[in-house]
């Protein structure tokens, strides 16, 4: 494939990218709210819209980056990031900054990821997970920073468990990992300090 044939990056970099920052950071900030990133830009397939908004505006020459086997299929998104993040890819979990997952069914062991370090919790993983929906599905119920009381959350997830699996951060905080949820254009942030649990 060449780079004509790649799908575009933002309409507007400059714009695009300040828009999607603003609306990670304050999904980080109220975690379990789902919010929308309207910006205009390229989404070569599987990507889903906002994957490709938040890998155009976080990635870039300093931050490893691992697909997995549904992403990484044909080799496009591959391209597609090298071309326009400059994004290094990694084989190997542990060194990876993001990771992009198209298939939340072979998701892998979160211990196979970096989880940070007690001198440097920063320097973990931070999951973008594609899902068949955000706003409908079972509910879940979160706890911690930046929720009043709680919130409730509905998706359809895969892995089913995949909220059972975060609990490892509690054990491990100030350690652990940050995923985002991704669903069309609209995304959900579970960081390391939400406590989870499902029921309506």
């Amino acid at each position: 494939m060449t780079t004509t044939e790649l799908a575009s990056g933002f309409a507007d970099k400059v714009l695009g990218a300040q828009s999607t920052f603003r609306a990670v950071m304050e999904a980080m900030a109220r975690p379990g709210r789902i919010h929308r990133i309207a910006v205009e830009a390229g989404t070569p397939a599987p990507l889903m819209h906002a994957s490709a908004a938040l890998a155009l505006t976080l990635f870039d020459h300093d931050t490893p980056i691992w697909l997995d086997a549904a992403i990484a299929a044909d080799g496009t998104v591959a391209q597609w990031l090298k071309f326009h993040t400059g994004a290094p890819l990694t084989d190997d979990p542990p060194t990876a900054a993001f990771a992009l997952i198209g298939d939340g069914s072979a998701l892998p062991p979160f211990e196979r990821f970096a989880l940070g370090t007690p001198e440097y919790p920063d320097r973990s993983t931070t999951l973008i997970i594609q899902v068949q929906a955000l706003g409908s599905g079972a509910s879940y119920r979160l706890h911690g920073p930046g929720i009043d009381g709680e919130a409730l959350l509905q998706a359809s997830l895969r892995p089913a468990d995949l909220f059972d699996r975060l609990s490892i951060n509690a054990a491990l905080f100030p350690r652990g990992l940050d995923v985002v949820l991704v669903s069309g254009d609209q995304v959900v942030a579970i960081p390391r300090t939400t406590r989870l649990s499902q029921g309506s």
